[in-house]
């Protein structure tokens, strides 16, 4: 396969690899290869690289593509218009960029009737050369040639001169990128509250006379200026010291001290003012906006990985509670597999002769369907429900579990919910929703879209089809990390699998649902659709846990069980008893094993996988106990210590839940006793955190948290 020589190189110097890896990821990504595939199964070919520096090539690549075939497209444009000269040519094959691209093609772009066409209609474009030439002449004697029915007068003349000298000075590339320069580096971004909009737009009182150098301006603060000005409470500028800029125009075109050079300035000052300010102004609002989104997005990419890690429960009965106060508490019990059992509702809140009889049915609940634990919604009425729980008699050891319900009640009412649960109105599908989190967080939350589950910043005010090509790759790379077992999996986590999509996720529920459970990963080749290549991408990430081959059950890779089936052979074992066997394992030189398929990266891989088959990459299940005597913020005092979880982590803080229904705010500045440039260097989401109360705000329900506890005040 050929590459673009100097994309790989480009790409190369730009992530720091070597032109053969990045040849490497480019070669398997054109020939249908997906980045967990790659990144899981090809480290021999990329040198390792993970799904990151996979995804960035990837990107870069992309972006490179681009901006060739706009390259193509101008050139040809101008070879069309005859006006494409040799050194033309060679100015735009040299561009890097789109900006630099569009500045080469400004003066031949078609024009809509501006000021510079209407005087040129005009004939006064000889003037116009005349005095951008600034050679000694009387201005005024110059113009009065000029004069006709349609230019009346000598400062009409000169005016339609001095417009189409403007346009010339604002096409001009070399300025451009000069002043381009000076406005990445120096511009200002500056902000004025609207006349009467102070009341309006009190939240964004912090902006209303603000300023602050683009080049140190925080993603979040980008975004919230960008949407109190969408919202119309303030107006914004974004431009450097004008004189400096002003400076470097009359520096290249002012070339003498004459009337024809005063007209030049003139234009020029014009032209930026009216022209070059405007379009460049519109370039770095562009520019800060696609650092704030890319950093926003990084921030809720970050923040979903942590949360779709979140440790699994594992196969439990559970009865699972969406609490309430005058409406109830909706109730579900659920098998290991979170298959619904048995709904009702209870209503412990509503007096005492329902508490008790309440306190009955989850009694007889708990009994009768074997639960082993139970799972309890964060929402209105948890911690009432807690306590209520926790005095209930139970025929048998039962643990309660606090589960995060963000999201349920947008999942209870999806068309994903509604095929799942047709029979079942919303309550009882967002109760089943908040048990199978505690099963298993990851097969939940893929049903759910990631924005509606409350890890985000400023998700709304992002570009949409960026956030969502991130986020999905996101849930990709975590579904590939942690694996899926194929005979329990919903259609909604295979299609996130490698090299399965939605309608392959549907064939293979409907095999397993007319043919029983898989036996072998090799049975998956008898699923419509499932051809070599979506086998390739995607067997290695399907596990079959009572698989009779018992590299069925692990990540190993079927292309690789030839390997392992060597390695035992030498060994004088099966296959089985060298998986059980560490030892065994440890004696095997695996530079023995090296061919043409498999290389040392596959094969320290393989051995990895033989020591922990099949085991998840996430972390163990932990319980999180809040402090019972905290129900409310009119509970708290400055200065006590207590356990949270944190819930989001933005570019300026992290927000912790301590158990009510305010979280607080962690600031950037309370996360430790030195500077902190990113608080995901600190935290992420779902840490279970011991925090400080700082401020206590009850007007404005804000909490002030901090993590810097001295010695001494743990208790």
């Amino acid at each position: 396969m050929e590459f673009n020589e100097n994309h790989v190189r480009q790409i190369a110097t730009e992530l720091s690899l070597t032109e053969n890896q990045v040849k490497s990821v480019l070669y398997l990504l054109a020939n249908g290869a997906t980045i967990p595939f790659i990144a899981r199964y090809r480290k021999d070919h990329t040198g390792g690289l993970d799904e990151v520096q996979i995804e960035k090539i990837h990107d870069i690549e992309r972006r490179l593509t681009e901006i060739d075939q706009r390259r193509e497209t101008i050139l040809s444009t101008i070879e069309e218009q005859g006006k494409l000269t040799p050194g033309l040519k060679e100015k735009i094959l040299a561009a890097q960029t789109l900006a630099e691209l569009e500045d080469l093609y400004l003066p031949y772009k078609p024009k809509r009737r501006t000021r510079g066409v209407i005087a040129r209609e005009k004939g006064l474009e000889p003037l116009a050369k005349k005095i951008f030439n600034q050679g000694a002449f009387d201005v005024v004697a110059g113009a009065e040639q000029y004069l006709t029915d349609e230019v009346q007068t000598v400062e009409e003349a000169l005016q339609g001169a001095r417009d189409i000298i403007a346009e010339w000075v604002n096409e001009d590339a070399t300025v451009r990128a000069k002043l381009r320069n000076l406005f990445s580096r120096h511009a200002v971004i500056t902000t004025k509250v609207k006349k009467d909009k102070e009341e309006e737009g009190q939240k964004y009182r912090d902006y209303f006379s603000y300023s602050e150098p683009i080049t140190r301006i925080a993603s979040h603060r980008v975004l919230a200026i960008f949407r109190a000005e969408r919202e119309g409470i303030i107006n914004i500028s974004i431009e450097p010291e004008r004189d400096r800029a002003l400076d470097i125009l009359f520096r290249h075109f002012l070339r003498g001290d004459n009337q024809a050079t005063g007209q030049v300035q003139l234009a020029v000052k014009d032209s930026y003012l009216r022209l070059i300010r405007p379009s460049l102004e519109t370039e770095m609002r562009q520019q800060l906006k696609e650092r704030a989104d890319e950093e926003a997005i990084k921030v809720f990419t970050k923040n979903l990985w942590h949360l779709l890690m979140e440790p699994p429960l594992g196969r439990k009965r559970v009865l699972a509670i969406d609490p309430g106060f005058r409406t109830g508490c909706k109730v579900v019990t659920l098998n290991e597999s979170g298959d619904l059992m048995f709904n009702t509702t209870i209503y412990p809140h509503t007096g005492a002769r329902e508490a008790v009889e309440a306190a009955r049915t989850i009694s007889r609940l708990v009994e009768q369907y074997k639960i082993d634990v139970i799972a309890l919604g964060n929402g209105t009425a948890s911690r009432e429900t807690e306590k209520f729980l926790k005095k209930v008699r139970y025929p048998r050891d039962v643990k309660i579990y606090i589960v995060d319900e963000s999201g349920a009640s947008i999942y209870s009412a999806s068309p994903v919910a509604r095929e799942e649960f047709p029979d079942y109105d919303v309550t009882v599908r967002g109760a089943v929703s908040i048990g199978r989190r505690l099963i298993d967080p990851l097969a939940e939350l893929v049903k759910i879209d990631p924005k509606s589950l409350g890890v985000g910043q400023y998700q709304h005010d992002v570009n949409q089809t960026r956030l969502k090509e991130a986020l999905d790759r996101t849930v990709e790379y975590v579904v590939n990390r942690v694996g899926v077992d194929v005979n329990t999996a919903s259609k909604y986590l295979l299609m996130y699998v490698s090299g399965i999509g939605k309608t392959l996720a549907e064939n293979i529920v409907r095999y397993r649902q007319e043919n029983g459970p898989f036996q072998s990963r090799d049975q998956l080749r008898k699923v419509k659709l499932m051809g070599d290549k979506a086998f390739e991408q995607s067997a290695g990430f399907l596990r079959i846990p009572d698989a009779p081959n018992p590299l069925d059950r692990t990540a190993v890779h079927p292309e690789s069980y030839h390997i392992v089936e060597r390695m035992a052979q030498d060994m004088g074992v099966t296959v089985e008893q060298l998986i059980a066997d560490k030892k065994l394992q440890e004696k095997i030189d695996i530079y023995r094993y090296v061919d043409g398929q498999a290389g040392p990266e596959t094969l320290k891989d393989i051995m990895q996988e033989l020591a922990k088959p099949g085991r998840d990459p996430r972390d163990e299940f932990k319980v999180l106990e809040f402090d019972e005597n905290i129900k409310s913020i009119e509970d708290l005092k400055v200065g006590m210590v207590l356990p949270g979880v944190v819930k989001n982590v933005t570019r300026f803080g992290a927000f912790v839940d301590i158990g009510i229904k305010e979280n607080g705010l962690v600031h950037i500045s309370e996360m430790a006793d030195r500077y902190v440039s990113d608080p995901n260097e600190i935290v992420h989401v779902h840490q279970h955190v011991r925090v400080k109360v700082i401020s206590i705000d009850l007007e404005r329900k804000r909490i002030g948290l901090s993590l810097r506890i001295d010695e001494g005040q743990e208790e």
